[in-house]
């Protein structure tokens, strides 16, 4: 009985591993990703001469990003990381749509909270 429970300890073991790293990917791709989505953002506002720094808008605008990222983590990059799992499944067509309506909604009416 000895073997079967140590490599059952093994594999949970690795699991483990597994998740704590993936849920470290999924926190440096937020803050990374997300930075330069803000970047790329507040850039274009400058463009167009809009400031929306330490205002509503650029709370706004945080929380636009989300769920840009949500949908790019959930089509894209969770089929790359570390943590495989069969129940993993692309958004559908319908959520997809909805999120990125609901965040370029956002971006647009952000700059009328400043």
């Amino acid at each position: 009985m000895q073997p079967f429970f140590t490599d059952y300890r093994k594999k949970a073991g690795e699991m483990m591993l597994r998740v704590i790293l993936e849920l470290f990917r999924i926190i440096t791709i937020i803050f990374v990703i997300g930075m330069i989505m803000g970047l790329i953002i507040h850039s274009i506002y400058a463009i167009f001469g809009i400031t929306v720094e330490n205002t509503t808008g650029g709370w706004i605008v945080g929380m636009a990003i989300f769920p840009l990222l949500y949908v790019l983590y959930k089509n894209r990059l969770q089929f790359s990381g570390f943590y495989k799992n069969g129940k993993q499944v692309k958004l559908s067509n319908r959520t997809t749509a909805i999120l990125l309506c609901s965040s370029v909604l956002m971006l647009t009416v952000a700059p009328l909270f400043r």
